[in-house]
């Protein structure tokens, strides 16, 4: 008898043991869908606020002294440019303008390695990079491929 009592407790605790590590693997599983959610959510969430600080720009008219700030503030970005297109560079043939930081195109592309860190031409009036801080620009954001902003266009009115 003493064998048998001895066999259903080793099997109640082989039974019990099974069924705790069943409920651990559907509770870990259950916890990696959640995680996966939640990690999609806050990448969502990171690229929403990273494009927030430039739809004051999108499709915008701003003044010459903003566009004079967004130069000082995003130039110095890292795979990011403005590209400003005065009046002065459309009377001259210059329908491509200057551009600060990384030389971005229309489609979100880099152009070049080299960046224009040269923002005082943008306050030099003898030049046709001259931004005029009364001045009227329609701005436009670019984004590229991945639907990540790369810059910033500012074309005088």
């Amino acid at each position: 008898m003493n064998n048998a009592q001895s066999a259903l407790k080793v099997a109640a605790g082989i039974l019990l043991t099974i069924a705790l590590i069943t409920i651990v693997v559907l509770l870990f599983a259950n916890a990696n869908e959640a995680t996966k959610t939640a990690q999609n959510e806050f990448s969502s969430i990171q690229t929403e606020l990273s494009r927030a600080a430039f739809t004051v720009y999108d499709n915008t008219t701003v003044s010459g002294s903003q566009v004079i700030n967004a130069i000082r503030k995003y130039y110095s970005q890292d795979q990011f440019g403005i590209r400003v297109i005065t009046g002065k560079n459309k009377a001259n043939n210059n329908k491509t303008g200057n551009y600060y930081g990384m030389n971005v195109l229309d489609d979100g592309s880099i152009s070049g390695t080299s960046k224009n860190e040269n923002i005082q031409i943008a306050q030099t009036e003898t030049l046709d990079s001259y931004v005029n801080p009364s001045g009227k620009f329609i701005a436009k954001v670019i984004v590229d491929k991945n639907n990540v902003t790369r810059g910033i266009v500012f074309d005088q009115q």
